[in-house]
């Protein structure tokens, strides 16, 4: 890095404090869009730097990776369905450790002599990232429903911990014994890749987006050791601004879910036991039913879940909130921070059907209020709003911090069907005296909803 020319490094300098003023505008959804555009220049104008280089070769097949890559990632994103955004980053976050791991594999088959801590840097960045890689494409297959339910093995942590154990210490036979042999490197990486596998399988969808931000962090921070082994300080910046970034993110989710990060790993969320028993009966009501209890209230609190992504509902829910909204009904949204399938999650669907941020509320900022609405509406969401947590110590999501739905006056709950959430975990809210069902998908239930407000005037 220190015979590079000058305005080479300068632009690379440049590039990583764009991308740290890009991720400062992402911290908030009204300047996330900016945010983004900022980082993107970054990217673009290290990229361009890197083609500066005196003496670099492989031109051509840059060029041709960045067409083929950029023309994939151009189309895919102008393709991509709202409710399929968290495969998009699921599989986005592989690429990235996947790219990681192949800049270490590169320099381990040069044999060129590296120092100490750079070979160190390299065998630490290359397992990451391929333990993010394979990790990352299972979670994609998750989400995609290419895997339809979770699988584990016998003794599934000690087999997570033996493979951990061997890939460690074939990276550390390849720091000792460097340059190190290919076969050597080929067990490390295949060893690597496997472990990603491995650990990802027995994970289920309600502990998914925690998984996706932690893989996030974890090529993330392989960017930025193989960032240090390639000498390129925008790499090194951006990779650890990522990895911290992730880190914290993946450390909010698991405290929004009240999991250390070892039990999301080793310990899948999944019904071990019946729980206590739930008394009651779930009770149906019409969309007819819904609409005039909403139309006639003065505080509707809306929940949306993932049923609100898979029915496509966003936009007629905001539709029924703006008549709502006509007629004098104050409505909000409240949003856990595991609700859907990777962070934010619900927070993009609204954003996107055009609702107002000033509408959104976290569950630190809403759980308050739900004692002072007449109706708190629930679509699509199940473990979020389970009372369960608070109050059953047997079960698997006791300690998770809810939103407080069942305080609201009344509860209704557009649901496809009687099934249980993510966690496999029966939810006791909607058995309780003040909850009603409206069984159907979320969008052709919510334009009976509007209908009838339209009706009423």
């Amino acid at each position: 890095m220190m015979n590079l020319p000058f305005y080479v490094q300068g632009a690379w300098f440049l590039g990583a404090a764009l991308f740290i003023f890009g991720l400062k505008g992402m911290s908030s959804p009204a300047s996330a869009r900016k945010g983004i555009i900022i980082a993107g220049y970054g990217m673009l104008i290290a990229i361009a730097a890197t083609f500066l280089i005196p003496g670099l070769q492989n031109i051509a097949l840059m060029a041709l990776a960045l067409a083929l890559g950029g023309s994939a990632a151009w189309i895919s994103g102008k393709q991509v369905k709202m409710t399929d955004m968290p495969q998009m980053v699921a599989i986005y976050n592989g690429m990235g450790g996947g790219a990681a791991a192949a800049i270490a594999a590169i320099e381990f088959a040069k044999g060129d002599a590296h120092s100490l801590a750079t070979t160190v840097l390299a065998v630490i960045g290359a397992l990451i990232g391929a333990v993010s890689f394979t990790g990352s494409c299972v979670a994609w297959a998750k989400l995609q429903g290419v895997l339809k339910k979770a699988h584990r093995l016998p003794a599934q942590n000690a087999v997570n911990v033996v493979l951990a154990l061997i890939a460690i210490g074939l990276g550390g036979a390849m720091v000792f014994m460097a340059p190190a042999q290919p076969e050597l490197v080929l067990a490390f990486f295949a060893v690597s890749l496997i472990l990603g596998i491995i650990v990802t399988l027995p994970i289920g969808g309600a502990d998914m987006p925690v998984v996706i931000s932690l893989f996030n962090a974890f090529t993330g921070l392989a960017v930025g050791f193989e960032g240090y082994v390639l000498g390129n300080p925008a790499l090194i910046i951006a990779g650890i601004v990522v990895g911290a970034a992730g880190t914290l993110l993946t450390q909010l989710m698991a405290k929004a879910m009240n999991r250390p990060i070892s039990n999301i790993l080793f310990t899948p969320m999944v019904a071990s036991g019946p729980g206590e028993a739930i008394s009651g009966s779930m009770k149906e009501l019409s969309a007819l039913d819904a609409a005039a209890m909403m139309r006639y209230a003065s505080k509707v609190i809306i929940v949306p879940g993932y049923g609100m992504a898979v029915a496509h509902a966003q936009h007629k829910v905001w539709e029924m909130t703006s008549i709502l909204e006509e007629a004098g009904v104050e409505v909000k949204f409240a949003i856990h921070p595991v609700a859907g399938r990777m962070p934010g999650h619900m927070n993009v669907l609204l954003a996107e059907a055009g609702v107002p941020y000033d509408k959104i509320f976290d569950l630190e900022e809403i759980n308050g209020e739900f004692g002072q609405a007449d109706v708190a509406l629930i679509i699509g969401a199940n473990d979020v709003v389970n009372p369960s947590a608070r109050t059953d110590k047997t079960s698997p999501i006791y300690g998770m911090p809810i939103l407080d739905a069942d305080k609201a006056q009344n509860v209704i709950v557009i649901k496809r069907g009687k099934g249980t959430g993510y966690s496999g975990v029966e939810n006791a809210l909607f058995y309780t005296d003040n909850c009603r069902m409206l069984y159907g998908d979320a969008q052709p239930m919510a334009g009976e909803i509007i209908q009838h407000l339209k009706a009423m005037g």
